[in-house]
């Protein structure tokens, strides 16, 4: 006899990503810019928690200051899975909120792609991980690479991914204090948008692929807010010979750098200065909720 569905799911990993490069190679017509880079999971994480109802409410049990409850990306995920499906089922859901809002970690893409595979499951759903992907797509461009629940090689707005596989790494994140929004990014006149395409096989036959290409948002953000400049410095300065150069995730705020072991990097973070938030991460081959598509 098989068990009976979870009407619970508590301590639901959300893991953040970073890009160990972005490259924006064009502007497509609908304004979306068209990317290349390669996404690598880490075990810095937001953690959620799932309560099945069975009136079809969904509730959002701690909702984040600033940010009202129907626009959460989590209460959105959920109201478009049962759009989607016509689920009578609801949820009241609880998130332990531990990665920097406007960090560049995918926090926000993170926590939306989790609820949708925690639902898939509680609901009862069975959807294949492409439907998923598909219905992530619209709520954000970094959400169907959480549910593809690998390391990518990404295209497109970011929707189009290959695996790829990564050496284990260790990384030293740091958050400098400051949001970055990402519009005010994407917008900045400043912006290369013509950086040439490469393949995928150009970045696997790099030696050491954390120091291969670069992200092509750093520099806008950095003008535009100095924390991110300053920590950048700061980072490159503690940087050692084998372990690439000190990065920018995504659009900002967080940087980081690979360091060849746990102890290494703990000793930069323990250097950090105070008004910044440090974290060190180790790489993650798949998402902890693979398994759940």
């Amino acid at each position: 006899m098989s068990s009976p569905s979870p009407t619970e799911l508590e301590n639901c990993p959300a893991p953040a990503k970073l890009n160990l490069f972005l490259h924006v190679t064009g502007r497509r017509a609908d304004g979306y810019h068209t990317l290349q880079t390669v996404f690598q999971l880490i075990d810095w994480q937001d953690t959620l928690h799932f309560s099945r109802r069975a009136d079809g409410r969904i509730i959002h049990a701690n909702p984040l200051d600033g940010v009202p409850p129907d626009t959460d990306l989590t209460v959105r995920a959920a109201r478009l899975l049962q759009e989607a499906t016509g689920c009578r089922y609801g949820v009241e859901l609880r998130i332990d909120k531990q990665l920097p809002r406007g960090g560049g970690l995918g926090g926000g893409s993170s926590d939306a792609a989790t609820t949708l595979l925690a639902l898939n499951r509680l609901w009862q759903l069975d959807l294949p991980r492409a439907t998923l992907m598909s219905l992530g797509l619209a709520l954000g461009a970094d959400v169907p690479f959480f549910l593809f629940g690998r390391n990518a090689f990404a295209e497109g707005i970011g929707e189009a991914l290959q695996p790829v596989s990564l050496p284990a790494s260790v990384y030293l994140v740091i958050h400098p204090g400051v949001e970055v929004p990402t519009p005010a990014i994407f917008s900045d006149e400043g912006l290369t948008r013509d950086t040439p395409p490469i393949i995928i096989a150009d970045f696997l036959a790099c030696h050491f692929p954390h120091g291969f290409g670069h992200n092509d948002l750093q520099a806008v953000a950095a003008r535009k807010y100095a924390e991110v400049a300053h920590a950048l410095a700061w980072l490159e300065s503690r940087v050692g010979s084998q372990s690439g150069h000190a990065r920018m995730s995504g659009s900002g705020a967080c940087v980081f750098a690979r360091y060849t072991d746990v102890a290494e990097a703990q000793e930069v973070l323990a250097q950090l200065p105070s008004q910044w938030i440090g974290k060190v991460a180790r790489s993650l081959d798949r998402h902890p909720l693979a398994a759940y598509a």
